[in-house]
């Protein structure tokens, strides 16, 4: 990792300028491990979205710890993730900027193990006009979509139509299908795991389709980070099964806590949430009320607000639980805390707060602070957004 504030290495997080990002590393390993062993017993393999925390030092923990690539989800992720050694990247998206495109073909013309998403005849033969003149062959899966949903092929018909642009392009090779079934549903209630499932069988079905045009085991890509159970649950046997969930990494205190396959009390193993936001009580005015100088800046909100979880009163040493607290609003650098009858924070209390979708707290922070044992700084992890 790269030290950009080697000044803060040795030192406790709670002496430091708040606000501040903490990544607690023994959180994070118990993740990677966790995730690592899920999926090897679940025989699918794991190519973690990047995009999730776009930290290069990471990338190199997950990759350690059994990930067979990373996925991006634009060519400037991918380029990032090419700088630094990533050996095989999944661009979870259409590849149709001729330039990105005829880079990506060059970088591939030199050994760089690379495949992108098709869901349309134009895109194929972008991926053949960028591709030919350096006689690199582009890996591609063809995405299969929903109506009303993100992108994707809608229906046969469709996908018969980039089977066909595909076979005209000798530079474009078919290696499977992919999609999201992320988009089918934001939680695990009963109707959404079905709209899920019936997703994900015909994804499973379309990979059927296109076996006889794949030379080799068909790909199937799925998997964000709240339903990977059901994406191994059906497309395993039908092909070579690659997860793309990111967020395990971190896992969170708000949406993925709520809804993992990997949390709660029937889950075969918990994750836990390895990157929380301190903030400092900057004002106390009145009873049940208190505001952090955390806000939009410093932690997402865009799929719920921060969670509080601790508190270090002011000349104290050791945290405590922050029990009842609810962070009810943000500002660009303000969170409002309603406090509970009995409790109150004063002024220079440090407050710990939980995150809800770690991917939009990560692009908030150049670096972020990784703590290990007594909450001392090991480390610095950068991040490349």
């Amino acid at each position: 990792m790269t030290l950009v504030t080697p000044s803060i290495i040795g030192r406790s997080v709670h002496e430091l300028p708040t606000p501040i990002a903490v990544l607690d590393d023994s959180a994070l390993e118990h993740n990677l491990t966790t995730m690592a062993g899920w999926c090897r017993e679940h025989g699918v393999e794991l190519q973690p979205h990047g995009k999730t925390t776009m930290a290069p030092a990471l990338f190199d923990r997950q990759l350690a710890a059994g990930a067979t690539g990373i996925t991006a989800a634009t060519p400037a992720q991918v380029r990032v993730m090419r700088e630094h050694g990533v050996p095989d990247v999944q661009l979870a998206n259409e590849l149709v900027q001729p330039g990105e495109a005829a880079w990506v073909a060059g970088e591939v013309a030199a050994g760089f193990g690379f495949r992108c998403w098709v869901d349309s005849p134009d895109g194929v033969e972008i991926m053949q006009a960028a591709a030919a003149p350096t006689g690199a062959v582009v890996d591609v899966l063809l995405e299969v979509g929903s109506p009303g949903g993100r992108t994707g092929t809608r229906a046969a018909a469709a996908r018969d139509a980039v089977r066909a642009a595909i076979g005209r392009a000798p530079n474009v090779r078919l290696t499977g299908v992919a999609g999201y079934e992320g988009s089918m549903a934001g939680d695990r209630t009963p109707p959404s795991m079905a709209a899920v499932r019936a997703y994900l069988e015909t994804l499973r079905a379309a990979g059927e389709e296109l076996a006889p045009d794949v030379d080799g085991e068909v790909v199937l890509s799925a998997g964000g980070s709240m339903f990977y159970d059901v994406v191994a649950d059906v497309l395993t046997g039908g092909g070579r099964v690659i997860l793309r969930s990111g967020c395990y990494v971190t896992h969170d205190s708000g949406m993925f806590r709520r809804n993992s396959p990997l949390d709660g009390p029937d889950a075969p193993a918990r994750l836990r949430a390895a990157l929380t936001v301190w903030g400092t009580v900057v004002s106390a005015p009145e009873p049940g009320r208190a505001f952090l100088d955390v806000g939009r800046r410093d932690a997402s909100f865009d799929q719920g607000l921060p969670v509080p979880l601790a508190v270090l009163p002011r000349g104290e040493r050791e945290p405590r639980p922050l029990d009842g607290a609810e962070i009810t609003a943000l500002n660009d650098q303000h969170a409002f805390v309603a406090l509970p009858v009995d409790a109150a924070l004063a002024v220079g209390d440090r407050v710990q707060l939980g995150i809800s979708h770690p991917c939009t707290t990560f692009d908030k922070w150049r670096w972020i602070a990784l703590a290990g044992p007594g909450g001392v700084v090991a480390d610095v992890v950068e991040t490349r957004f």
